[in-house]
């Protein structure tokens, strides 16, 4: 897939262009439709389930199964941030220039925050379920306790990490984590995505998702965020391309690698898309690169987006071990 923006709204393509209104399920989704079928791949901010109390008791007892709680501390220090053409034919302009960016110590959490622990966040603030949580009056199934959450939009994803008493992650402390100091343009190397690496390339933009908006409601091709140790980035990070695209602090502006400081880059002042990384299962190749950048609506939720979380390092002599990028050479 080529590089994406994403709208809550639709793109004109052909014709006039009307907002419609279609059940799904019993459950509304309203988005635009065009003479030659429906536009654009809708998401679900429209879509509310709601707990039953059976349901609610259930997943209570959902937030007592194992979550992956652990963070990785990455060192301080200077990595090489962007791509250069002569290197990655599959750069784009967004990704320019390459340049050496300083990042103070910070920790991340090693794999994407899953669905039991969103759970434990949504139960706490008395929040209503996502919309993939369809089953036993509001739950997911059990099988996808270890997934990726999805569905949820930067204010959401913003809102978990602050209750977690962390952040999301920068622009920059997104890339360093997943691609280490030496450049490379996958976070095992310079060999291309392949399935046996990355859960990628499992439909296009003119695929059914798209064509087929009601599909948005049926659960997606993901894995569990512990799968492909082959894969793990130099600091020991999981499914860093791939799997679910993930969310980032920065606001989003193509052009702002131009006049970034080289310093804890901490993205815009303001704009009107969120950034986001790493590509989902519905991407191509060149989308699951870790240099690859986007921007999104800040309200969307779709079901190839979730996220990590990051926060400051603190030195209290009990900190997480530091992960240190090994010194070997690229797989390429």
């Amino acid at each position: 897939m080529s590089q994406r923006h994403s709208n809550k709204g639709g793109r004109q393509e052909e014709g006039m262009i009307l907002q419609m209104a279609t059940k799904v399920g019993g459950v509304l989704i309203i988005g635009l439709l065009g003479t030659s079928g429906w536009v654009h791949a809708l998401d679900v901010s429209d879509v509310v389930r709601e707990w039953t109390a059976e349901g609610k008791q259930l997943a209570t007892e959902r937030t007592k199964l194992p979550a992956h709680d652990e963070m990785v501390l990455i060192p301080p220090g200077s990595f090489i941030m962007g791509s250069d053409k002569k290197v990655d034919r599959n750069a784009y302009p967004a990704e320019l220039p390459q340049r050496i960016v300083y990042l103070d110590a910070y920790e991340i959490d090693k794999f994407e925050v899953t669905t039991v622990q969103y759970l434990r966040f949504v139960l706490a603030r008395d929040l209503p379920p996502l919309v993939d949580w369809q089953y036993d009056g509001g739950n997911f199934q059990e099988a996808m306790a270890s997934h990726p959450v999805m569905h949820v939009s930067w204010s959401d994803a913003n809102a978990y990490c602050r209750w977690a008493r962390k952040r999301l992650p920068s622009e920059a402390e997104w890339e360093k984590a997943a691609r280490g100091e030496d450049g490379r343009i996958f976070p095992w190397g310079n060999q291309p995505a392949g399935l046996s690496r990355s859960n990628f390339g499992r439909t296009g933009l003119s695929g059914p998702v798209r064509d087929r908006p009601e599909r948005l409601l049926l659960y997606p091709p993901i894995i569990s965020v512990d799968k492909y140790e082959n894969a793990v980035s130099p600091y020991g990070l999981f499914q860093m391309s791939g799997n679910v695209a993930e969310w980032v602090a920065d606001w989003y502006d193509p052009k702002y690698y131009a006049t970034a400081p080289d310093k804890n880059p901490k993205g815009p002042e303001n704009g009107t898309q969120r950034s986001f990384r790493g590509g989902g299962w519905i991407d191509s190749t060149p989308s699951v690169r870790v240099a690859q950048r986007n921007g999104a609506d800040p309200t969307t939720k779709m079901n190839w987006i979730g996220f990590r979380c990051a926060r400051d390092f603190k030195d209290t002599g009990e900190g997480t071990e530091e992960a240190k990028p090994p010194q070997t050479s690229l797989q390429d």
